[in-house]
């Protein structure tokens, strides 16, 4: 019984067409695998990174608009009240800026660079917060101020700067954050097209490979088998008693019998 299932060394056509097949499958694989680590890197880095930057263009109006009403706030508790927030916008302003910054940062094919337009969002923002702390600065120095005639003097100072230093500013700001969501939106696409590009190319080599594998199969000359002997030799058989012939009896006419006597 054990005799049907001999184990023989394989052929060298054999060990040929499994070494293929298994190169096939390592490269096949380690393909697939960067793609999926490309996915990955999209979602974590550009998808979210690219709503985070939307969540800064919008803290950033949420900090303007909160300079806008401390301008416009009636009196000095309603001035602090307002002004309180303007820390900690600033502070999720940053921590959002430093988030995508730890992020790998990467040069487009068409040569838009992430890290330096991140840059020139990080000057850009720290030139709008300067001007907007010059223009609480001069509110907080009005509600401050002896006599009216001064306080009046620094709202139209403070008023001014806002109009024509920080406004200013704060388009330099939305405008270095369109140009890096931009750049975000061209680096992932050279990631889409690598991955696409990768795909095609792990799908025709593994069609090309099963064909050639397949042709190997056919073609290769095999080791051969073992060979049975042209003729069986003779069965073994008892020995058997030899059969006894049966008697014919022949009809004789009566003259032969007369003969014989």
């Amino acid at each position: 019984m054990l005799g049907r299932f001999r184990i023989t060394w394989p052929s060298g056509s054999q060990l040929l067409i499994s070494a293929l097949i298994a190169g096939l499958g390592w490269v096949s694989g380690q393909a697939l695998s960067q793609v999926d680590q490309d996915l990955r890197v999209m979602y974590t880095e550009y998808t979210l990174g690219a709503a985070d930057l939307a969540h800064i263009s919008a803290d950033v109006m949420r900090y303007r608009n909160t300079i806008i009403r401390a301008l416009e706030a009636p009196n000095k508790k309603e001035f602090e009240r307002i002004t309180e927030s303007l820390p900690y916008q600033r502070a999720r302003i940053q921590h959002a800026i430093d988030r995508y910054a730890a992020a790998s940062l990467r040069v487009s094919r068409s040569g838009r660079s992430e890290p330096r337009d991140l840059q020139a969002v990080r000057d850009s923002l720290d030139q709008y917060f300067s001007a907007a702390s010059l223009t609480i600065q001069l509110l907080t120095q009005e509600w401050n101020a002896p006599s009216a005639k001064e306080a009046a003097e620094l709202r139209r100072k403070a008023e001014i700067h806002a109009a024509d230093n920080s406004g200013p500013k704060m388009i330099q700001v939305s405008l270095a954050l369109d140009r890096l969501i931009e750049t975000v939106a061209d680096v992932a696409k050279d990631m889409r097209d690598e991955g696409t590009r990768t795909i095609r190319t792990t799908s025709a080599m593994l069609v090309g490979g099963s064909f050639f594998i397949a042709l190997l199969n056919l073609f290769l000359p095999r080791s051969p088998g073992p060979q049975l002997p042209a003729t069986l030799p003779p069965a073994r058989h008892e020995e058997q008693e030899p059969a006894v012939s049966p008697i014919t009896v022949s009809a004789e006419s009566p003259s032969s019998v007369s003969r014989s006597d």
